[in-house]
């Protein structure tokens, strides 16, 4: 099992790539760079790629609406290059506040065109010509939409590798059951290993029965916030204002995926509340709201021994890549303990 942590896309990145390259030290494997609508994330995984030496870096995530898959090639190529290999693509739908409310495009096909973006990338990763007949893509552009004058074109410079994992965020059935079809990996959020297999079980095995012999099998990348301790529960606390933001502010009524998330969990009552709370601008009390027993569930907080059962909890669901949030006053130490429980 490999270690991994993400940056916010809050506060100073300059000040979390500082942090990066000590975890680095400590034996972190993987650091993900989020984006969402705040700094663009692969400026900073480039920045990060100067400041390290062997993490591999991720992009978690790039949304499919935004950008071309021709662009996202590009920047999958530029980063493996400055990184000297060590780039991962991931990719997602991301959600219609931020896509229409952010980036001004309709919120359509979502699934469709996740996988379309995938299938370009690649292709264009392998330097082969960019043709592609798609319901969201089509290269080169036909002439009655454009001037007729597109050509199919290859990337012009030769990429660092001519395959860079591609990772995909993905919560519902279809989506995960694709992801386990044709991604390399699978960045799942509000995880819990013990509702893992009831929620997603089905679509991963629907999916891997169609993965093809080429894939190695699907990575997992799932965590949450790590303490360890005799008398360091009160710091599940901490997680809950993240918890009420995605299951109760992260959309609108009937169009929530973490809500929808949480329901799957079997937690409807609460899930309701929480967003009720949340949406009338009651955030304290919807924090105070989200369960106890799912945080206990998404996260790694307790005595030494509790934090080993843990580990072992995800291990047993399938992650391959535990992600951690270190709640230490020295992250690092608590890196090099982790690297040492999880090898």
């Amino acid at each position: 099992m490999l270690l991994s942590t993400a940056l916010m896309y809050n506060g100073n990145p300059r000040d979390a790539a500082d942090q990066v390259a000590e975890l680095e030290k400590a034996g972190l494997d993987t650091v993900w760079v989020a984006e969402a609508y705040g700094f663009d994330s692969p400026t900073l995984m480039g920045y990060l790629a100067a400041k390290t030496e062997t993490i591999n870096i991720g992009s978690a995530i790039l949304n499919v609406y935004s950008r071309t898959p021709a662009l996202l090639a590009q920047t999958a190529a530029g980063l493996d290059n400055v990184s000297g290999g060590r780039a991962i693509l991931g990719l997602g739908a991301s959600g219609p506040q931020v896509i229409e409310g952010w980036h001004g495009m309709p919120y359509s096909k979502p699934l469709g065109r996740t996988r379309e973006t995938i299938d370009i990338v690649r292709a264009a990763l392998r330097r082969e010509k960019l043709e592609y007949d798609g319901k969201s893509f089509q290269l080169p552009l036909p002439a009655d939409e454009g001037t007729g004058l597109g050509k199919p074109l290859k990337m012009l410079t030769h990429p660092e590798r001519d395959s860079v994992p591609i990772y995909i965020a993905a919560l519902g059935q279809k989506s995960v059951e694709g992801t386990a079809e044709y991604a390399d990996g699978w960045l799942p959020f509000l995880y819990s290993p013990e509702g893992a297999s009831k929620v997603w079980g089905d679509a991963l095995a629907a999916g891997r029965a169609k993965r093809s012999d080429d894939l190695a099998p699907l990575e997992i990348a799932a965590g949450g916030m790590v303490a360890v301790g005799e008398d360091v529960k009160g710091l599940l606390d901490f997680a809950r204002p993240l918890f009420a933001l995605y299951i109760g502010g992260m959309g609108a009524r009937g169009k929530n995926f973490y809500n929808e998330l949480a329901c799957s969990y079997g937690y409807e009552k609460e899930a309701k509340e929480i967003q009720d709370l949340y949406l009338d601008g009651k955030k304290k009390e919807a924090e105070a709201a989200v369960p106890l027993e799912l945080l206990e569930q998404s996260n790694l907080v307790g005595p030494e021994s509790y934090v080993k059962e843990r580990i072992e909890a995800f291990r047993e669901s399938g992650v391959t890549n535990l992600q951690i949030t270190p709640a230490s006053d020295d992250p690092a130490a608590l890196v090099r303990q982790l690297k040492e429980w999880v090898s």
